[in-house]
């Protein structure tokens, strides 16, 4: 795997926590839905103790469900295994200030059980093998996550109050590429893009959206596993800078009926010597390599459904005519596939258009490698493009629920291959009890067609 820069060295690190510009590190690991956990340490003690030797964390966080609640089915953690802890062992080329925190650093941590064998089931595990498999064949994985989100000028506080009905939100009407709709809000979106680049992080540029209070903010591509890490750390660096300032912000897949929140992956290979191995001789300026890992895309993407859409909500998006998938298809920059290729030469990529807002992105690149070098060792034969609208095609349909996923998911002989037994187990289990939560509950919609009609 490649090198990667520190955003904050060691010894500046200690410098900082001498001079008390720095008196907080946050040490931190993404769980299953890609959220930051972790502690806060006093920045002396994490220099003495925590940074070489790490700490522990309890083990049902990797085995709960969103909100935190014990459940049942996880082998690696359970009642009847006590709860222990596992090892929480610094990523030093994480550390970085975080400037919406004053006095404050923070760095990712990689799990291992006590034998320092690795936690299998840890998102940052399972990419990281997918990330070695390729760095078997000389190739790295370059990444770029778009977040889109939708902003309120109500605090998280009273959304909650409010049962998150009744919310204003910071734009009235569709402000797509709008510079008058984005400068609204721009002291939201500067401070947001100003902190992000002092953490670390390389801001492109910010756009308004299609839905009501919707936005986007770009960053530069990357090294997979570094994307992903950024990712994480944006996502909750922008709902506390949100909080700070009085507003709120979602990530949720789908908040309304209108368009919901995307956050599309873009992927490219390079080589050892940095060079980008997807453009070629072939159709449309690909190589083979990117043929294969193409069609592995699309050979596996309804099995890893699972990966890119996790929640109930996040089937929500896919309906037609809202730029979010329906077909299993690929095209030359064509917004109404799953997956399309877009650049040339050294910047040619494919894009996922599957994932949501509310997507774990360590899990999502892990399963595009894994789909792709499946493509590859099988040399799968990429099927035409889609030349039209894969709306009205005829092609095979992304899963349109999460049960329909979660049972491509544990039945799937290529995630089994590609990431074990007990990664595939773990994660079907998350899907039941996600299902099992929602089939318990009784909606508003519910209420609203029952309560008199009925």
């Amino acid at each position: 795997m490649a090198d990667r820069t520190a955003p904050l060295g060691v010894e500046e690190l200690r410098a900082l926590v001498r001079s008390g510009e720095i008196d907080t590190v946050v040490l931190t690991f993404p769980d299953m839905q890609g959220r930051l956990q972790g502690k806060r340490f006093a920045a002396s003690f994490f220099l003495d103790e925590v940074l070489e030797h790490g700490t522990e964390g309890c083990n049902y966080l990797l085995a709960v469900d969103v909100d935190l609640n014990t459940v049942d089915g996880y082998a690696m953690s359970s009642w009847e295994r006590g709860y222990g802890d596992f090892a929480m062992h610094p990523d030093i080329g994480t550390l970085r200030r975080v400037p919406w925190n004053e006095g404050t650093a923070l760095l990712i941590a990689d799990l291992a059980w006590n034998d320092g064998s690795p936690v299998a089931a840890a998102p940052r595990r399972i990419l990281r093998r997918q990330l070695d498999r390729l760095a078997e064949r000389g190739w790295t994985a370059q990444v770029g996550t778009e977040l889109e989100f939708i902003v309120f000028r109500d605090t998280y506080e009273q959304a909650w109050n409010r049962a998150y009905r009744d919310l204003t939100p910071a734009n009235q009407y569709n402000i797509d590429y709008s510079v008058l709709g984005t400068g609204r809000i721009e002291p939201l979106l500067r401070r947001i893009r100003n902190d992000m680049a002092g953490a670390g992080l390389t801001v492109e540029s910010a756009k308004g959206e299609c839905n009501l209070g919707q936005h986007e903010i770009a960053f530069r591509y990357d090294e997979a596993l570094v994307t992903c890490d950024q990712h994480a750390v944006y996502k909750t660096g922008a709902k506390e800078i949100a909080a700070q300032e009085g507003m709120a912000l979602t990530f949720m897949a789908k908040f309304n009926e209108r368009e919901g929140n995307s956050c599309h992956i873009h992927l490219s290979l390079q080589d050892a010597d940095g060079t980008n191995v997807m453009p070629g001789d072939g159709p449309g300026g690909m190589s083979p390599v990117m043929c294969h890992f193409l069609a592995g895309q699309l050979a596996a993407l309804r099995d890893f459904s699972l990966l890119h859409a996790p929640n109930i909500n996040s089937y929500k998006r896919f309906q037609p005519g809202t730029f979010a998938p329906t077909a299993v298809a690929w095209g030359f920059d064509n917004r109404t596939c799953a997956l399309r290729v877009v650049g040339h030469g050294r910047s040619m990529r494919f894009e996922n258009r599957l994932p949501g807002g509310d997507v774990n992105p360590y899990l999502a690149v892990a399963g595009m490698v894994a789909a792709g070098l499946y493509g590859i060792e099988n040399e799968l034969e990429l099927p035409e493009p889609c030349p039209g609208n894969a709306y009205t095609a005829d092609f095979e349909h992304v899963p349109t629920n999460l049960r329909e996923a979660a049972e491509l998911w544990a039945n799937s002989p290529i995630a089994k291959a590609a990431f074990g037994n007990d990664v595939v187990e773990h994660y079907s289990n998350m899907a039941r009890v996600e299902l099992d939560a929602f089939d318990a509950a009784v909606t508003d919609w519910e209420r609203f067609r029952s309560f008199e009609r009925m």
